[in-house]
Parts: structure tokens; sequence; C-alpha cells
């Protein structure tokens, strides 16, 4: 079966999608469509599709899934369209900012009867993968405590920041898809700090660039998320799961794994520089789990009700660090 895909949206991420489904054999991607026509004209004509509207991939009979790869405010709107149409769904993260409109959403395409896959794509890194295989086979015994360390090696731009939802729900939001996956139980306590130390402007529109986040779940395992909009060394993405039998590490990617040794010291190659380059391979998985899912008729490993529980802990996120306090989910 080849699952035919539309890209709704061809910027940075699109792009990257588009690639996956290029290199997957029972995939094709047949349509692009975006609000600048020169950038959707682009896309397609190095993917050999067609640009069309989204009303017209909506209603075209010859495709069964769409790609959601748009600004954060247009989610919602859009899954239900696809939802109502009868096509298949993936949307990058979050499903909305508003809880209540996210989880009608999530409705919606269930009742659909069609798949809704959400973009957490670190799920589908080889090494995070190869930490929670190793947490199933009892390598570790129990889980007690989750590390993980996301630091951007620098500040979105304003306009961008402005549209994302804050950097809980924007950046934070998959660390703690991250935290639930190798926690294996749902936080039910959250306690956040922020603060602005990278760029002042971000005071302006009321977000940070600088949080960390403590979670608790019922049974007292802890999970500590560090996050920061600027990390000079280059992309920090480290994740560590400690347990009553040992410890699991799935440390930093570089250029290479070089490491020269001198009078001086040890010196190794510098951290891959962002995301487009770090998880290469998770956005290569996460799609090829989108076109498996599909075809062989099965729920995807990261859902619509996965992309409301984040939410809701990005919101607990946000309102712990307003009302000074721990707070319930």
């Amino acid at each position: 079966m080849t699952v035919r895909l539309a890209l709704i949206g061809a910027g940075r991420i699109a792009k990257v999608h588009a690639a996956a489904i290029q290199s997957l054999e029972d995939a094709d991607l047949v349509a692009v469509a975006d609000a600048m026509p020169g950038a959707a004209e682009a896309l397609a004509a190095r993917c050999g599709s067609r640009v069309m509207g989204i009303d017209e991939i909506a209603a075209h009979q010859d495709i069964d899934a769409v790609l959601i790869c748009t600004p954060t405010d247009t989610h919602a709107g859009l899954i239900e369209l696809f939802a109502k149409a009868g096509k298949h769904v993936f949307c990058e993260k979050p499903v909305d900012l508003d809880v209540k409109r996210a989880t009608e959403v999530v409705r919606i395409a269930d009742k659909a009867k069609i798949k809704l896959m959400l973009g957490f794509n670190r799920r589908y890194d080889p090494n995070f993968a190869a930490v929670r295989k190793a947490i199933d086979e009892g390598k570790i015994g129990a889980v007690e405590m989750v590390t993980i360390t996301s630091r951007d090696p620098r500040a979105p731009d304003l306009s961008y920041a402005s549209r994302s939802g804050g950097i809980f729900r924007d950046m934070t939001i998959h660390d703690l898809d991250m935290a639930r996956f190798m926690l294996g139980e749902e936080p039910i306590w959250v306690s956040a700090h922020a603060s602005v130390l990278v760029e002042p402007e971000f005071s302006q529109i009321g977000d940070f660039d600088s949080a960390t986040v403590i979670l608790e779940t019922a049974s007292g395992k802890q999970a500590v998320i560090s996050n920061s909009r600027r990390a000079t060394y280059g992309y920090d993405q480290r994740v560590e799961v400690h347990g009553s039998l040992g410890v699991l590490n799935a440390e930093n990617q570089t250029e290479n794994s070089v490491r020269l040794g001198t009078t001086q010291g040890y010196a190794s190659a510098p951290l891959l520089s962002f995301f487009m380059t770090r998880y290469t391979a998770s956005y290569a998985g996460e799609i090829e789990e989108f076109v498996t899912c599909i075809a062989e008729d099965r729920a995807p490993m990261t859902t619509g009700k996965d992309g409301v529980l984040a939410l809701k802990l990005a919101n607990a996120c946000i309102a712990s660090v307003e009302q000074h306090k721990r707070v319930a989910v």
C-alpha cells in the first residue's frame, strides 16, 4: 500500500518531513499547500508534487493523509477540517494552546476514526528509544529519577516566540513528553521556575528563555527538566534515567566521534548545531511511523491524547511560575 500525503506548510520543518517522505518506498508526497505561494511552489517543484489549496486537499479523493506544519494557532482548525474530511493527520505540537479546544479536536478525530499523530519526534530518536527499551528490559530496575537537559543554541526571533505559546508550550513540551515516556507514569505535581536571562525582549511578550521544571508522580518518581534558549557550545540534548539497579545515559551528539589528546588535554568535535541535524533520524522515524500506522491500521506511538497530556503539563508549569508554588496537574 502506498500512502498518499499532502504537506500543509512549506517552511523549515515541512522541508525536513518532505525529505523523510521521499526516502520511504510506500509513501508519496502528492501535494503542498502554503499561505505563501512561492514557498509552496518551490517545495512542490523540488519533490515532484503539486501545489493545492487547503480545501482542495481536504476534498481530494486520492490523498490519504496530511502533515500539518503551520504556526501553532492554526493547528486545531486544520486538524478539525481534515479529520471531518476523513484524512489521517500528523500535526506538529501542540494541538492547541487551550486544553479544552485541544481535547475537543482530539475527540473530533476519534469520532472520525482517523489516525491523529503528534510530532513528539524525540521518542523516535534511536538513542532515547534505546534508553526506553533498556528500561522495559529491566536493565536498571525500577525507574526512580529522570534528568532531561534541553538547551537551544540561540533564542527564536520575537515574531515566532509571540505566536508559539511561550517556552513551556513550545520548547519544554517536548521534554514533558519525554519525561512521561521515560517515567512510565503520569506526573501529578509540577514545580516550575522561569526567568529572562538571554533575550530581554521576551519580557515584553510575557515569555521566558530559561526554565527549570520538577515533575512528581503518585509513586514519588521525579523528573527534572533544564531548559535554556542559549547554549553557546551547541545544541545540548541529554537524558539520564536513574533506577534501583543502575543508570542509563543518552549523551550529546557531536559532529564526529574523534577525540584529540595532547599535552593540553583532550578535545572533541563540536556538538551538532540544531534540531534539524541532531534529530534527523528521529524525524525520519516519526514519518515512517505515521505511514506505517496508516498502512497497518493501528494507533501511532504518539497520539492526540499524548498531545493533550503534555499540554496540561505545560499549562501547569505556567501556573506554577505565576503562582510561585507547586501545583497539581
